[in-house]
């Protein structure tokens, strides 16, 4: 190789730009974790690690060459002898420094795909097609659009600078057809007579200050995502190119944020605070395609436009195509994506519709997306078709209702020492159907037992029990609707960790056995007077019962005396309703 050949700031640029993509990772992370259950925060954070991890071999192996290469591509679009870079550097970067560059972007595209897919999926099926993807489906279509490909030569040329389409759109529509294929979560929606998914339920993610934390990361992450997207810094046009994606980046950002704000303010009564965290990543994944070539106001206007329609997208794809996605990575990325390259055909300074330039460029735009959808759709479907048919690609109601962390990962929880949140759902066999699940599941949200009398009692020497529950976090809806059946007044739910006589099970942490695995459980804490205990008891083992180990455990005590602190009342008084 000649020496100086490539400049050291452009160089640096790539590796600095590629760093902030690779962090974007985490954000993923993040956004994902707490969007969804705590059950599944460790099965979300292994996803993400193992994208960027399959990514990078399966990208170096293949993927690479077929984006960059060309047809006579060696592994990783370098020839081993001879150490060049086969599909050449356009700017003055070193090759090695583009390489890793783009194995970031790809591995992007695939993680995309985890959030939808929360939850339900086998991790070994997850597997297959973050690999898949790496390796074929996101390079070839990156090809078309940034490999010279035929895209890129069609008239003015499909322009999409950062990967409003080759990253986010086919991330959003692996999403959509991964989540199609598997189907909803338990529980997600009420089920209609003919057995048809309903009225959807809301499932609230865990921590909305995990995912505001991978919003602010991902915003962080994007201003090298789009400003790294020059690949060079060392002329003023570069210079200014570089400058105006940070400026409309930040921008679409900010505006699409205000967007989704005001409009669930408007619809909802109250701000939306995780529709508005998916507004800025709407407002990103749309200015993406044309960070370079629209001026500030317009991309002002794509980011509004984009928060308005994530509102409109969720709902679609979550109450009329009844396809389950937790976090929203369809409407963000897919819809989102796709919207934000048909925006350079209108907004563009240099081919632009408003600019004076006519439809040549937005028909060039929209026939990418509808080209690059159809790839996607095709090869993904294909992908999860032959995979459901074999190993499957969702885990046993079972596994989905006590958390893929335990089932897929032997890990008791991700939050060991910390607080819980209840989980709503219901204790199944593992040889049951995910129809019977269903079933099983509303029928656990029907207050019983039925038939229950209260006692009337006006002694105010009526005995006084505390009954004390323990039993698995995804049991307490039932225990609650049946305990309000009974006519319990009060009670007291706290988060505890514990294990009976079998030790929690054999789990094992880094390859050590832990002696004790305490697994998360609810302590439901009732004083009772006019009700019996055997009343409670009976309508607590009615909600609780499977049959099999953790149905958990209740314990009976006498209590000597209660006082109401603000009138002083004691005894039975102090536990009646006024």
């Amino acid at each position: 190789m000649e020496e100086n050949i490539f400049s050291s700031i452009d160089t640096l640029w790539v590796l600095f730009a590629a760093a902030l993509v690779f962090f974007m990772q985490a954000g993923f992370a993040m956004v994902e974790t707490g969007f969804t259950r705590a059950k599944n925060a460790g099965n979300i954070i292994m996803k993400n690690m193992i994208d960027l991890s399959i990514g990078t071999v399966a990208f170096w192996i293949v993927g690479f060459g077929f984006m960059f290469g060309g047809a006579n591509a060696f592994i990783g679009g370098f020839d081993f002898f001879a150490l060049d870079y086969i599909g050449g550097a356009e700017g003055g970067y070193h090759p090695l420094a583009f390489i890793i560059f783009q194995t970031v972007f790809c591995a992007t595209a695939a993680t995309i795909v985890s959030g939808a897919m929360a939850e339900r999926t086998k991790f070994s099926a997850y597997l297959i097609y973050s690999f898949f993807i790496s390796l074929i489906v996101y390079p070839v279509s990156g090809h078309w659009i940034w490999g010279g490909g035929w895209l890129s030569t069609l008239g003015v040329g499909f322009h999409d600078f950062a990967g409003s389409t080759v990253v986010h759109m086919v991330g959003g529509i692996s999403a959509l057809i991964g989540a199609k294929f598997l189907g909803p979560r338990i529980g997600k929606y009420e089920k209609t007579k003919d057995g048809k998914p309903g009225k959807p339920r809301a499932i609230p993610g865990h921590s909305i200050t995990l995912g505001a934390l991978g919003v602010f990361i991902l915003w962080f992450g994007w201003f090298g995502f789009n400003g790294g997207s020059t690949t060079a810094l060392s002329e003023d046009g570069v210079m200014f190119l570089a400058s105006n994606a940070f400026v409309t980046t930040n921008m679409a950002a900010a505006t699409g944020s205000l967007a989704t704000l005001f409009l669930t303010w408007i619809k909802y009564k109250k701000p939306d605070v995780s529709m508005t965290l998916n507004g800025a990543l709407a407002g990103l994944v749309a200015i993406t395609a044309g960070a370079d070539v629209l001026d500030p106001w317009a991309a002002a206007l794509v980011g509004l436009m984009a928060g308005i329609l994530i509102v409109y997208g969720v709902e679609f794809v979550d109450k009329k195509l009844k396809i389950d996605d937790p976090v929203g990575a369809i409407g963000v990325h897919g819809i989102c994506g796709a919207f934000g390259t048909l925006c350079v055909g209108l907004f563009s300074r240099d081919t632009g519709l408003f600019y004076g330039f006519g439809l040549e460029s937005f028909g060039i735009q929209l026939l990418g997306v509808i080209a690059v959808a159809a790839w996607v759709t095709v090869t993904i479907g294909l992908l999860f078709f032959v995979m459901k048919k074999t190993i499957g690609i969702r885990v046993s109601p079972e596994h989905e209702l006590i958390g893929l962390d335990i089932s897929e990962h032997g890990l008791a929880t991700g939050y060991a020492g910390f607080m819980m949140v209840p989980d709503v759902g219901t204790a199944v066999s593992s040889e049951i159907s995910l129809d019977e699940a269903e079933k099983k599941y509303a029928e656990s949200l029907e207050p019983k037992p039925e038939g229950v009398t209260v006692i009337d009692s006006s002694t105010k020497k009526a005995k006084m029990t505390k009954v004390v529950i323990l039993a698995a976090h995804n049991k307490f809806e039932p225990l609650k609707i049946a305990m309000d059946k009974l006519g319990i007044t009060g009670m007291t739910v706290t988060n505890v960790m514990g294990c009976g006589i079998q030790r929690g099970g054999r789990e094992f942490y880094r390859g050590v056995a832990m002696e004790s695995t305490l697994l998360p459980k609810i302590k439901v804490e009732i004083v009772v007077s006019k009700i019996p205990p055997k009343k409670v008891i009976e309508a607590a083992k009615a909600a609780l019962y499977t049959g099999g180990i953790g149905d958990g455990k209740i314990f009976v005590y006498d209590v000597e005396n209660v006082v109401r602190i603000r009138t002083g009342e004691e005894g039975y008084d102090a536990l009646q309703d006024e």
